[in-house]
């Protein structure tokens, strides 16, 4: 693996080291960790490589490292840069053969993924985009619940991800992570509904298999000066004529990272929350409710697939982050053995899916600011 971005001071590029690292399936070679080529060099110091491979910009790691022989060269690129400068590296990588994973939400603007889109597709590269939530083990049993029919047909999905980190001007002080979420110049359209509020949008797709077709939807800005909003509500329409309601609000003073779900069919419902990932909440028309465990009775195998340590033993954030690398680099190494992978590991968020948080976050604001309201997706 070969990092762009996520030097001294970053948060998220220390998260994707530790997730790519957990299962011993990938090895950081080489880095260009800031714009600033004397910062790059001494991340790069501190996490000891090489000085001949870490770079002082993407373009020359992505240059150089294609120039090196097949084996020692990197086999891919992760992008932990923020929002406005992940097209770049990433259409540069694929276009001179390595394949890409990518934080979230996947660029800055619609023209920008849907180029990303065709390049994945003419290139053949594998893309994978960190929506980590989809890796935890009883996210997987939920969405394979619902894809089996378990819940009947699902009417009703309410998914919601309060924090309250932002409730304060905190981009006016020297905090690096708030400073570039609330400029709309990198951040992009959208400030808590482009950073969580996707989250919420791919989380509420991934488990119910069901597409959003229409929104409706209300943001605020409730800080003084704030750009872009902190608070948002949307009203959901989806394409089997489910309803829902998605929320995302950094203004919740009090709440961490309280990302939860429900979601209700004419058989049962079920409730999963973030903080306390290791249990799925199955309540039933007929019978007691039930909680399901990770690691523990009849689960389906996609969710046993993705639990590592016996049960009992917390899995959260990490693992859920390090399921996406591990996934990613099953499907890396069957590639370049010429093999087809396992299709229990070739479940991770895709190009596609980066694509479907960009078209959330320009209708979300476009709804916003209309008179109309309903907007189709």
């Amino acid at each position: 693996m070969g990092m762009i971005g996520g030097g001294q001071g970053a948060f998220i590029g220390g998260v994707h080291r530790m997730a790519a690292a957990l299962d011993g399936q990938i090895e950081l070679v080489c880095g260009a960790f800031s714009s600033n080529p004397e910062k790059s060099k001494a991340s790069g110091e501190e996490l000891f490589l090489p000085a001949e491979r870490v770079y002082g910009s993407f373009a020359e790691m992505i240059k150089k490292e294609k120039n090196l022989p097949e084996g020692e060269r990197m086999d891919f690129v992760s992008i932990v840069t923020p929002n406005h400068v992940h097209y770049a590296p990433a259409k540069m990588a694929l276009e001179n053969g390595f394949h890409v994973v990518c934080d979230k939400p996947l660029c800055f603007s619609m023209e920008e993924a849907h180029d990303l889109v065709r390049i994945v597709q003419e290139t053949g590269q594998i893309f994978a985009l960190t929506h980590n939530y989809t890796g935890y083990p009883m996210v997987k049993q939920a969405r394979v619940m619902v894809k089996n029919g378990d819940l009947g047909t699902i009417r009703k999905v309410v998914v919601e991800y309060p924090q309250g980190w932002l409730s304060t001007k905190l981009e006016d002080s020297d905090q690096k992570q708030a400073a570039w979420r609330t400029d709309p110049k990198r951040s992009g359209k959208a400030g808590a509904m482009g950073d969580i509020g996707t989250h919420a949008e791919n989380l509420a797709e991934y488990i119910t298999g069901l597409n959003i077709k229409e929104i409706c939807a209300d943001l605020t800005a409730f800080v003084d000066g704030r750009l872009l909003d902190d608070d948002g509500n949307v009203l959901l329409r989806f394409e089997n004529g489910a309803k829902g309601i998605l929320h995302a609000s950094q203004i919740s003073a009090g709440e961490e990272n309280n990302l939860n779900i429900r979601v209700y069919g004419t058989k049962g419902g079920l409730h999963w929350f973030q903080m306390e990932p290791n249990s799925l909440y199955v309540k039933w028309l007929d019978k007691p409710q039930q909680i399901l465990r990770t690691g523990v009775g009849e689960l389906y195998p996609e969710s046993l697939a993705h639990a590592r340590i016996p049960a009992g033993h917390p899995e959260g954030y990490l693992e859920a982050f390090a399921n996406i690398y591990r996934n990613f680099a099953y499907c890396v190494q069957a590639r370049l053995k010429g093999e087809a992978p396992d299709p229990l590991y070739q479940d991770f968020p895709t190009v596609e899916d980066g694509l479907r948080g960009m078209e959330f976050i320009e209708k979300v604001v476009a709804s916003s600011e209309s008179e109309e309201k309903w907007t189709k997706f």
